[in-house]
């Protein structure tokens, strides 16, 4: 399964600014289950605590009565590569001439390795593995002659690639989103106190209001209670490219994400699914969690039922203790169940958001075929993924990615359906409301920040030959 990029929370001026972090980081736990932070700031400093695990396994009450300030920044993460430790854990807090300066970040810089031999050259020395300890460095050598917000101009102009970055020095909070807008950021507002959050499902819980996105380059500032815009240095791009991928898979339904309803937009993906291929059978299914919503659309539109055929366990964690080798196949089983009547003699269409390596549709699909199910036929609400991803993504090699290697024909005798059809890219656009301001480089190798390779040609790369390679503060695979 793709895990989920990483989350993003920080509230000013409030009393309970720990609390709504741990609230905050809960409900954007999606994206990203490895470790959680929360970095608070009072009189007397920052006060910090990080750990492995979910949220509600990192933070207890008595930790978050320790966690004092009317300020707090707070992270959840999934690495992509790099090694899964505590030190790499954020936000990423250091001191500089007597200043705690907090960072978190969402994204990957695509030139990371290339500035971290710079810099290393220099004298700087690194602490951890991931590219949010280069933006520290090129942040903290920029604040030598600079304030805050003049320091993040200085720095983003060295960096290339996805990031979405929340600081926090001298009582002022800033939030920065790239140029591209590759991922999202949204301003809320809490009985006057400022939030800012990866995903509006966080400002949904607290019940803080929705102001707005970040926009592409933007520079936000919050300070003493006030809230200023100034923007990244040089010309911005003129269209934005953001990640499709969010609203396909990673955000949340209930998200409001690049000003655009989740929810109704995979509908209409299914929608538009259903308009683009025929399909004869008895109902249509998806498999929790991630194919409902294309599924209620592609059954509606279509007029076949809609049917929840698996079931799923929703009280299976990360933590769920793994069973021996001899019982490999129980972690899956535990997760998802059969309703064996509604499978057994039956025409099925399972509809899904994605097919990357191809592998757990084919376990889903030999699960209905052992039950009995007389035809399985499968559709995707997005096109095939056929390029690798640098903004966040880790299939970072064609090869990994089985649209890539094998034409349909061959993909649907891999699979072992009946039949199988992906949404067209003109389909996809369509379910959107922004059309020409996403990121389709996954679907079409058309990258709007070349790396590696890349950097000359501005040709789609191999992967893993690139300087993307290097560390992704972002999502894991989906299989």
């Amino acid at each position: 399964m793709i895990k989920h990029e990483c989350g993003l929370f920080a509230i000013d001026d409030h009393e309970e600014a720990a609390r709504l972090a741990y609230f905050g980081l809960y409900a954007q736990q999606h994206r990203g289950q490895e470790s959680a932070g929360i970095v608070t700031f009072d009189k007397d400093g920052a006060h910090e605590h990080k750990g492995m695990g979910l949220v509600p396994d990192v933070f207890s009450e008595a930790v978050l009565q320790k966690l004092a300030g009317r300020t707090a920044l707070g992270h959840v993460r999934y690495s992509t590569s790099g090694r899964s430790s505590g030190r790499n854990a954020q936000p990423f807090l250091v001191r500089y001439q007597g200043r705690d300066i907090a960072l978190a970040h969402n994204g990957n810089l695509v030139n990371a390795a290339e500035l971290r031999r710079d810099l290393e050259k220099e004298g700087a020395i690194f602490s951890t593995e991931n590219d949010s300890e280069v933006f520290m460095h090129l942040l903290v050598r920029a604040l030598r002659h600079n304030d805050l917000p003049g320091a993040l101009r200085e720095a983003c102009a060295r960096v290339r690639g996805a990031y979405c970055l929340l600081v926090f020095m001298d009582g002022v909070l800033a939030a920065v989103r790239d140029p591209y807008g590759f991922h999202p950021l949204a301003l809320g507002r809490l009985n006057g106190s400022q939030v800012i959050v990866s995903e509006t499902c966080a400002l949904d819980l607290l019940e803080a209001g929705f102001e707005r996105s970040v926009r592409p380059g933007e520079i936000v500032i919050v300070e003493k209670g006030r809230t200023r815009s100034e923007f990244l240095l040089g010309p911005l791009p003129q269209e934005s490219r953001q990640c499709i991928f969010e609203l396909v898979y990673f955000a949340r339904p209930d998200s409001y994400v690049f000003d655009e309803q989740v929810y109704l937009c995979r509908k209409q993906m299914g929608w538009n699914l259903a308009e683009e291929t025929v399909t004869d059978v008895d109902f249509v299914m998806p498999f929790p969690d991630s194919g409902v919503y294309p599924a209620l659309g592609f059954a509606q539109k279509s007029g076949l039922p809609y049917e929840h055929a698996m079931i799923r366990n929703h009280y299976v964690g990360r933590t769920f203790i793994q069973p021996t080798q001899s019982m490999r196949n129980f972690g899956v089983r535990v997760k998802i169940n059969p309703v064996r009547e509604m499978i057994r003699g039956k025409r099925i269409c399972i509809v899904d958001d994605s097919i990357v390596r191809g592998t757990t549709m084919m376990t889903r699909v030999k699960k209905l075929r052992d039950l009995g199910a007389r035809e399985v036929h499968v559709r995707i609400s997005c096109p095939p993924v056929k390029y690798p991803c640098h903004y966040g993504i880790d299939f970072s090699s064609r090869g990994e990615l089985i649209a890539a290697q094998h034409t349909l024909p061959e993909i649907t005798r891999m699979l072992d359906v009946d039949s199988l059809c992906y949404l067209s890219v003109e389909g996809l656009l369509r379910a959107v409301g922004n059309g020409g301001g996403y990121c389709l480089a996954c679907l079409t190798g058309d990258y709007p920040v070349p790396c590696g390779e890349q950097r000359e040609t501005g040709k789609a790369c191999g992967g893993k030959g690139c300087g993307a390679a290097f560390v992704r503060e972002g999502v894991a695979e989906k299989s």
